[in-house]
């Protein structure tokens, strides 16, 4: 089984490598301490042996370590003496394995794809036997080797390895079953391996993948619900196999058959699936390289980078399925900061575009696009990420010109899926696709979706199917066009597989009449319009609100159950209690609860389902009183949920209470996002928080975010949507606290300058004058200004505003002037003109003004040459003397390179003179003495003494 050892250059026992490779570190250090290991009990008998080995281990924690991995490594080279080793680790270790694990973490991350093949099958036999002994942490390590298993590929070891951890699984079920992170994990791995093991040769494996999927699924139905809407995705393409058609009909028909607490498909299709999921598909290198070429790669140089994943994973037939992996990946988890997103780093949906038109299969096609737009159907903006739906929306956007057939099939996958998916949900697919298209525009991902909703390059009947289904985001409303249905041949026969597949699966029955589906949906859209735009949103956002009030009670009732008998008592307590008093004086108990020592933490997430039902009331309306004063303030921070804040403000980092009531925040603002910016209002409105504003870094750091930039924009969005007031009474204190996280993100102003209106705009104004707020610093301002190129007209004069209201020299940003177009860029360059006009010319401001290209209707360069030459006219004269000598004495060919290689416009000795020459006419009929200055006449001698004859006549 061991491959033959590479030429000139020994072998090792671990790890495959060429003569190319240098020495592996780790495997070095595992050899040495094998020689340790065989040092201390060479020539001994067993007995003797294992009492060395004790005596050894004893010595100190540098040893214990020594001996542990010298054994490991024993063990996954000598198939022989793997028993030995094996018993000997657990009589001698002291640390519950965690040496072993942590080593078996670093090697299934980083080298399995290098390990010998007996190393490989030693490993897969330790995890075993490490799952079979219940070591604490051996859930993780089984976890991580599923992550190995490579979706998309057929060959025996990855086959052998599929294999083997379902026999793991399968054995050790009742171990499963005490994980419900493992449960979700092995039935999404599962279900997801099924569709590439279809073939006659692999039908036993596939039923064994089949019995292990639907027995969880049965049993523990509501751990697999972690999973989320992706769950509904992998069981739909599974569907048509027997045994799971039977599961698929109750999941359809017969919820409560799978769990009481399962309400129903849509109740799976509204929760988002986490990244955790989307990401354990892909495995470790896989996911190196994708981020590497989200992170690292310049966009147009990405053909190699592409060639060879392409060589590695997606050759074959099988690897069609791994398409959809891969595009899951990108939306889901793959979220880039701004300053990646900003700058010419390849982005994702370049990578997108080129997954969809490497398939090859009209099947593989569909469940692409399916998977690209799946956080679409039932988006809810208070849930759902934006960084989910953009890929989407840019891949047809930017392949528009280029590759407008990819647009087109994308676009009519995005109008069909509506009243296919499953027609039951009908309503709220179309409510999900346009609270995704509201979304976008809101977030000025694109700023309008005319252009390509009625682009000329799309097919007829496209544009009018884009109008009917979409009439708020196009341009002109045009009457129906008959034979609406009869796609372009291309997407007729793309689409044709996914309808089928969906009327089989999501439908329920056969036969489904398309045209009929596709009419009644014409008339329900014409409905709705004629409500008018304003009864629409009522609709759809206040019904639900209303409806989750009348079933309070009973949302809460199979949560309390599982609490146990104290805090069950409590939060009844709370339910039935009426006036705000009672609620602080229960919620307060409850908080003690939970900082007992005994609590069990696995309530956490329960008793935040029953809090975030039982609060909702505190999350609607206005967070700030109408006339702040500190009596105001101090009663809008008297709430029960701010109780839990309250406790936090009251108890230092490194009480073990702190931490637990992270914890239960962290589980809360999964259930109810809101708690985020109360949070922060909390910690900036309470007297018994002053000075505590770091501890929502603490916050961010606990939630599923992880990260406080995250958290912030995220939370400041939020309370952008629900109270702009709030917004702008958070701004000040934000912007202080957390100045690496505001300081550089346009995102953040962006938000801000979107809602404000000029009263706002005046206040945040002064109490930048004042002191209490810096929104711009030196090193990123220009970044951010040149950000907000592309904002709305007011969006843009407000940050200037703001920008004028600091004290930054002008300076600090004028090379701004190089990116400023005259039609594009009118409220730039009118709020430059208004500021320059009150500065001396420095020699970069003039530089940067004659920078500009010559154009008979851009006056701005003459315009503030004119004023510099009435006000400051010795200044600008030396400055350009300086310019034109500098200039005149470059090389030639030296400058027309330095042009031709840069973006940016350079300064040349023509434009300076063309700006010269345009400023000589503009002052002729006045008085004034500009051009008769020395330093002037000077710089025109040198000028026309060196010049050739073409620029003496011109």
């Amino acid at each position: 089984m061991e491959p033959s050892p590479a030429k000139g250059k020994p072998q090792g026992r671990l790890l495959v490598s060429t003569t190319l490779d240098a020495k592996d570190e780790l495997e070095e250090r595992l050899e040495r301490c094998v020689a340790i290991v065989t040092s201390l009990t060479n020539g001994l008998s067993e007995r003797e042996a294992n009492d060395a080995i004790t005596a050894n281990v004893c010595k100190g924690p540098q040893q214990h370590e020594e001996v542990c991995l010298g054994l490991f490594a024993l063990l996954l080279t000598e198939p022989s003496q793997a028993q030995r080793c094996y018993r000997d680790l657990t009589l001698v270790n002291r640390d519950g394995m965690n040496v072993i694990l942590i080593k078996i973490n670093q090697i299934l991350m980083e080298k399995f794809l290098k390990l010998q093949d007996v190393c490989r099958t030693q490993l897969v036999w330790l995890v075993r036997e490490l799952v079979k002994s219940g070591v604490i942490g051996a859930d993780g390590i089984l976890m991580t080797l599923m992550k190995q298993i490579a979706g998309g590929d057929i060959t025996n070891k990855n086959l052998w390895l599929a294999e083997n951890v379902l026999d793991i699984v399968v054995e050790q079920r009742e171990w499963v079953l005490k994980s419900g992170m493992l449960i979700a994990m092995s039935v999404y791995t599962y279900l997801r391996l099924i569709v590439d093991h279809g073939t006659p040769a692999l039908l036993v494996l596939r039923q064994k993948e089949v019995d292990f999927c639907i027995g969880l699924l049965r049993e523990k139905f509501m751990e697999c619900f972690i999973i989320g809407r992706d769950l509904v995705r992998l069981l739909q393409i599974v569907a048509r196999i027997p045994e799971m058609e039977l599961l698929w009909k109750d999941l359809l028909h017969n919820p409560q058959a799978l769990s009481p607490q399962f309400t129903g498909l849509l109740q799976l299709l509204t929760a988002r699936t986490s990244r955790k999921f989307l990401a354990c598909r892909l495995t470790p290198d896989m996911e190196t390289k994708l981020l590497f070429m989200t992170s690292r790669v310049r966009f147009g140089q990405q053909k190699r980078y592409q060639d060879w994943f392409q060589r590695q994973y997606l050759s074959t037939a099988e690897s069609q399925s791994l398409r959809c992996d891969l595009i899951r990946y990108i939306c889901g988890v793959v979220h880039p900061s701004n300053e990646v997103l900003s700058s010419d780093i390849l982005p994702r949906w370049a990578i997108i575009g080129w997954l969809l038109t490497t398939c090859t299969s009209n099947v593989a096609a569909s469940n692409a696009k399916l998977a690209l737009f799946y956080d679409w159907l039932f988006f809810s903006p208070e849930k759902d990420s934006i960084m989910n739906i953009e890929p989407a929306i840019l891949v047809m956007h930017h392949s528009m010109k280029p590759h407008p057939a990819i647009t087109a099939t994308l676009l009519d996958f995005m109008c069909r899926i509506i009243p296919h998916f499953f027609p039951p949900l009908e309503g709220q697919v179309r409510q999900g696709v346009f609270n995704s298209l509201t979304f976008i525009m809101e977030k000025r991902v694109l700023a309008h979706l005319a252009p390509l909703f009625d682009n000329p390059k799309l097919d007829r009947e496209l544009r009018s199917m884009l109008r009917e289904r979409f009439p708020e985001f196009c341009s002109s409303p045009s009457p129906p066009t008959e034979g609406r249905d009869e796609g372009t041949n291309e997407m007729k026969m793309e689409e044709s597989v996914s309808l089928e597949m969906d009327n089989h699966v999501l439908l329920d029955k056969e036969g489904g009449c398309y045209d009929n589906t596709e009419a009644a949906f014409s008339d329900d859209e014409e409905e709705i319009n004629n409500k008018g735009e304003g009864n629409k949103k009522r609709e759809f956002r206040f019904h639900p609100i209303k409806e989750a009030i009348i079933e309070e009670p009973a949302d809460i009732t199979p949560y309390v159950d599982q609490l146990d008998d104290m805090m069950k008592e409590k939060v009844l307590q709370l339910q039935k209690g009426s006036d705000t008093e009672t609620h602080c004086e229960v919620m307060q108990e409850i908080v003690d609860l939970i900082l007992e020592e005994d609590f069990d933490s696995e309530q956490m997430s329960t008793l935040a389902s029953c809090l975030a039902e039982l609060f909702k009331g505190h999350f609607r309306g206005d967070v700030l009183p109408d006339e702040i004063t500190e009596e105001s303030l101090e009663e809008s921070v008297c709430k029960p949920v701010c109780l839990v804040f309250r406790n936090l403000c009251q108890m230092q980092e490194d009480n073990s209470g702190f931490s637990v009531l992270l914890e239960m925040l962290a589980e809360l603002y999964q259930k109810q996002p809101k708690i985020g910016y109360h949070l922060l209002y909390y910690l900036k409105a309470s007297k018994a928080a002053m000075g505590k504003m770091s501890l929502y870094e603490s916050f961010a750091q606990a939630t599923a975010l992880g990260d406080l930039h995250t958290c912030l924009m995220m939370d400041m969005k939020a309370c952008q949507e629900d109270d702009i007031r709030l917004l702008c009474y958070l701004t000040p204190s934000i912007y202080t606290e957390f100045p690496d996280e505001t300081l550089r993100s346009a995102e953040l102003l962006n938000m801000i300058v979107a809602v404000i209106d000029s009263t706002q705009l005046q206040e945040l104004m002064c109490h930048v004058m004042i002191g209490n707020l810096v929104m711009f610093r030196k090193d990123s301002v220009l970044n951010i200004l040149i950000q907000s190129l592309d904002w709305e007209t007011f969006e843009q004069y407000s940050t200037w505003q703001l920008f004028l209201a600091h004290s930054i020299p002008l300076e600090t940003i004028i090379p701004i002037l190089q990116h400023l177009k005259y039609k594009e860029h009118p409220e730039a360059l009118s709020c430059l003109l208004l500021q320059l006009r009150r500065e001396k010319p420095s020699g970069e401001m003039v530089k940067m003004v004659l920078s500009r290209p010559c154009h008979p209707e851009d006056q701005f360069t003459t315009s503030i040459l004119r004023h510099w030459a009435a006000k400051h006219d010795d200044v600008l004269g030396e400055h350009i003397k300086a310019l034109l000598i500098k200039n005149n004495n470059l090389p030639r060919k030296r400058q027309s390179l330095r042009s031709s290689s840069s973006k940016l416009a350079q300064l040349t000795l023509e434009q300076i003179l063309e700006h010269m020459d345009n400023l000589r006419l503009n002052l002729s009929n006045t008085k004034n003495s500009f051009f008769t200055q020395t330093p002037i006449l000077q710089a025109l001698q040198h000028v026309q003494a060196s010049c050739d004859e073409a620029h003496k006549m011109r």
